[in-house]
């Protein structure tokens, strides 16, 4: 085992010890062992501490040439999964994409700095994120939301779940992970609160729902209790917790059937786009989210076109309301 495989492993088990998602926890050692597996190709680097900025800044010029899929940790793999039959296979890699990887190495090199002390200098302090240009996400209308709703057939079981799961992530601004994790001793029907606890960090907060929803979430509560004694709100048909991937896709091929692209995501977007152009304030809808700071909520989702910044503006005009 080389130097920078061990301090990868020892950062991979501190990780764990955070209870960080599993999603995060692939993204970090995907990454990490493929700019391991550059360092030792390019520079024959094995130790930790012979890493330099310009070592980082040479990767990323790498990155944005390399193409898709063309390097892989292990090499073996390319029997399994045929990357080159994929119809991306080395197209240029989005700056969101390397964005991620540089996020991650300077996770993994400020752990090592900070944390244990394992390196005199940290390569990254000088290391710029490479910018990204984000793009507009698309609100969808009430008229596109009513389409996808009448793809799901309430009569069965998986199809009135998905439904009800559908319009509790629109109403609340919850992420998917949370929703799916619900039991149902987690609402308190006269406050309208659910205490959510995120699959990430396991810290707890509350979201809120409509009176709109309130008897939609009884009703299904009594359906689901006829046909499962799972203590999962919205189970498989088996009683397990239903799996994020298998809502998205279930999602995913709702909208599809009416041509609207849809993801669980979006739903949480969706929904804070809505919250604020129906005259919420960014603090409340921080807290809701989940967000560390107001800066976080504006950052990561409230980027509006030019037409509902519009509209907006003429509901709270200086002049429209002043009688001059």
């Amino acid at each position: 085992m080389t130097d920078f495989e061990f301090q990868l492993d020892n950062f991979m088990l501190y990780c764990s010890s955070k209870n960080l998602s599993r999603k995060t926890l692939a993204s970090y050692e995907q990454s990490l062992k493929l700019f391991g597996k550059y360092l030792q190709d390019e520079f024959q680097i094995e130790d930790i501490k012979k890493v330099q900025s310009g070592h980082i800044r040479q990767y990323i010029k790498y990155l944005r040439t390399r193409g898709k899929y063309s390097v892989v940790n292990v090499e073996e793999s390319k029997q399994k999964n045929f990357p080159e039959h994929r119809t991306d296979y080395k197209k240029e890699i989005s700056m969101t994409t390397i964005a991620n990887y540089i996020r991650n190495i300077k996770v993994f090199f400020n752990y090592l700095y900070s944390v244990e002390r394992e390196i005199p200098k940290n390569p990254v302090e000088s290391i710029n994120n490479p910018k990204v240009q984000r793009k507009v996400k698309k609100t969808l209308t009430p008229d596109e939301i009513k389409k996808v709703l009448g793809q799901f057939d309430t009569t069965a079981f998986h199809g009135y779940r998905n439904y009800t799961i559908t319009r509790l992530l629109l109403d609340t601004g919850m992420r998917v992970g949370e929703c799916l994790s619900l039991q149902p001793e987690a609402f308190d029907f006269k406050h309208k609160s659910i205490l959510v606890t995120n699959p990430k960090n396991s810290q707890q907060r509350y979201v809120y729902f409509s009176f709109k929803s309130t008897n939609e979430i009884k009703q299904w509560m009594r359906h689901k209790d006829r046909y499962s004694d799972s203590p999962f709100l919205f189970p498989t048909t088996r009683g397990t917790q239903l799996e994020v991937r298998n809502y998205e896709r279930a999602l995913r091929e709702a909208g599809e059937r009416v041509g609207i692209h849809i993801h669980p995501h979006q739903l949480r977007n969706n929904f804070a786009k809505y919250y604020i152009l129906n005259n919420g304030d960014w603090f409340s809808l921080c807290r809701i989210l989940g967000h560390s700071s107001v800066e976080v909520t504006q950052k990561a989702y409230l980027d509006f076109t030019d037409e509902e910044i519009g509209k907006k503006y003429q509901k709270h005009s200086p002049l429209a309301f002043m009688d001059i």
